[in-house]
């Protein structure tokens, strides 16, 4: 997949207030400082697209870009969907009640939004498994939304305590998983694991087309 051009549209406060939805579209969510900032501007190839910064918890809306691309740089036949950023989980310095508000807004958007194709969980490679990215990833697999692992900062340890954090990861998994998800490993930096994660939304808005004309 190229992609030809991404363009941010607007950050919504609620599901509700999200854009049709008429296109597929693919979330992004993580820890806060798990570097999905990064991970979604190298995607796009465009530094300035989504805003990083080194305070947590930055995002706090649901922040929809349009994504216009083709299966080849050169090609005219254009595929729009949705990239969607979506407020991280963790530490981010809020109230409770501010928390809560925060945590309904992203379950209500995760459960309702009926043009969710895929929920891409970012989990940091370098560290072992946390409690929060299993427990959030089992509250998807309870309300039955497709997701997909992505293991970043592969750049920023050393290759053999990066797979042994991705095994331990997985290995946690199966205890309460029947079937794993697919997982790619990432570096924002490097641009590693890009195209692989290109090719299978790719694949996925093939499949939405096909589903959409039936």
């Amino acid at each position: 997949m190229h992609i030809k051009k991404a363009t941010y549209l607007i950050s919504s406060p609620s599901f509700e207030k999200c854009p049709a939805s008429d296109k597929a579209e693919y979330a992004f969510i993580g820890r806060s400082n798990v570097g999905k900032s990064s991970l979604i501007n190298m995607l796009c190839n465009n530094d300035k697209l989504a805003k990083t910064s080194n305070s947590p918890g930055k995002t706090q809306m649901i922040n929809h870009f349009e994504i216009a691309s083709v299966l080849k740089a050169g090609e005219f036949n254009e595929t729009k969907w949705y990239l969607v950023d979506l407020p991280g989980y963790g530490f981010a310095k809020i109230s409770q009640s501010s928390r809560r508000r925060w945590e309904q807004m992203i379950e209500n958007y995760l459960r309702k939004r009926e043009n969710l194709t895929n929920v891409f969980v970012l989990i940091d490679s370098r560290h072992t498994p946390q409690k929060l990215d299993l427990d959030f990833i089992q509250k998807l697999a309870l309300w039955q939304i497709p997701f997909t692992l992505v293991f970043t900062k592969s750049d920023k340890e050393k290759q053999s305590v990066v797979s042994k954090n991705i095994k331990l990861f997985l290995e946690k998994l199966r205890t309460t998983q029947q079937f794993l998800p697919q997982h790619f490993i990432t570096s924002s930096v490097k641009k590693t694991g890009r195209t692989k994660i290109l090719d299978l939304i790719n694949e996925m808005n093939i499949d939405s087309k096909a589903g959409r004309s039936l």
